[in-house]
């Protein structure tokens, strides 16, 4: 049976912040073909477009001093988006004997954009140790993959049950999983905002790249959110929210709405995509922000390829 997807974004500064360094991307992929000349009755240059074929689902959490986590975490959207405009085929071709190869490309996808982080910070010396989170989920009915660095998380909500996909890549995290600190010390720690693993940041080399992969099922949730978000729900809260709401933009605004009720420490960023019988139609509301070239110039977005990489294991949030 096939779905359709119901999806909705939504970030904000939150209540002590002055600069929002969040950054979130809902796509629909499919295939195009621009009609240059044609005896039928069409305008040259139409654009034709098949049905979708995937939906991306994104959230960038950008940290550093200034305005340098919002940098890192423009970079790094911008840098995913050319790649999806000018690597689609394998969106297209998602097979079983090529699913190792496609998960491949995932990770290779967020490591690129990670040495792009890392090398514009070389050349831009003031936004040197600029980093950001990368959470990412690409749905293809029914596969699920998510791939993801740092603590920004995927929640996927089945029958008002939450299962979280990601694993935090903080050093606190780390403590609990070696042994290092009681699981209930681990939120309030204040290793809990230092994370070991990001795109761009202090980091020398390769990152660690996770990638995990689900199958779906009619009305399934999946929730992409920063940690302004879920430091203030318990995974039931959030079920319940997510599925007590009428669609995906009510939830996502009932979320921030609570979350800067209860103390808005952060800047607060959540998507949402809901999956939906296809003889349903669906609400879909797809928010968009400023155009990245408006906000970055186009020296920035392409800088020189460069070898030098920062010194450094770990990135505190700041």
């Amino acid at each position: 049976m096939r779905a359709e997807i119901d999806c909705a974004g939504a970030t904000d500064v939150g209540r002590v912040r002055q600069v929002n360094q969040d950054q979130y991307l809902i796509a629909e992929l499919n295939k195009s073909m621009l009609v240059q000349a044609c005896s039928l009755p069409m305008d040259q240059q139409s654009r034709l477009f098949g049905s979708a074929q995937g939906h991306l689902l994104l959230v960038a959490d950008g940290m550093g001093g200034h305005a340098a986590g919002e940098r890192a975490s423009l970079l790094a959207v911008d840098y995913m988006i050319e790649r999806l405009l000018n690597s689609v085929h394998w969106f297209f071709r998602l097979k079983e004997d090529i699913e190792n190869d496609f998960l491949d490309d995932l990770q290779n996808l967020l490591q690129e954009a990670h040495r792009r982080i890392v090398n514009d910070g070389a050349i831009h010396i003031e936004n040197r140790g600029m980093g950001t989170t990368l959470t990412m989920a690409y749905a293809i009915w029914p596969r699920l993959y998510v791939v993801h660095a740092g603590d920004s998380r995927c929640y996927l909500i089945r029958n008002r049950k939450t299962e979280c996909l990601t694993r935090d890549h903080t050093l606190a995290r780390q403590l609990v999983e070696t042994g290092g600190m009681r699981p209930e010390d681990e939120a309030d720690s204040r290793w809990s905002n230092v994370l070991w693993n990001v795109l761009g940041g202090h980091g020398e080399g390769d990152i660690t790249v996770e990638v995990r992969r689900a199958d779906l099922q009619l009305d399934d949730t999946i929730l992409l959110c920063s940690d302004g978000l879920y430091r203030y729900f318990g995974e039931q809260e959030l079920a319940d929210i997510v599925t007590d709401t009428t669609d995906a933009s009510a939830a996502c605004c009932e979320l921030i709405r609570l979350a800067n009720e209860r103390g808005g420490e952060d800047n607060v960023t959540v998507v949402i995509g809901r999956f939906v019988n296809a003889s349903r139609k669906p609400f879909t509301q797809i928010e968009t922000t400023v155009p990245f070239s408006d906000l970055l110039d186009a020296e920035s977005l392409n800088p020189a390829d460069e070898d030098t990489q920062p010194d450094g294991i770990a990135q505190d949030r700041i």
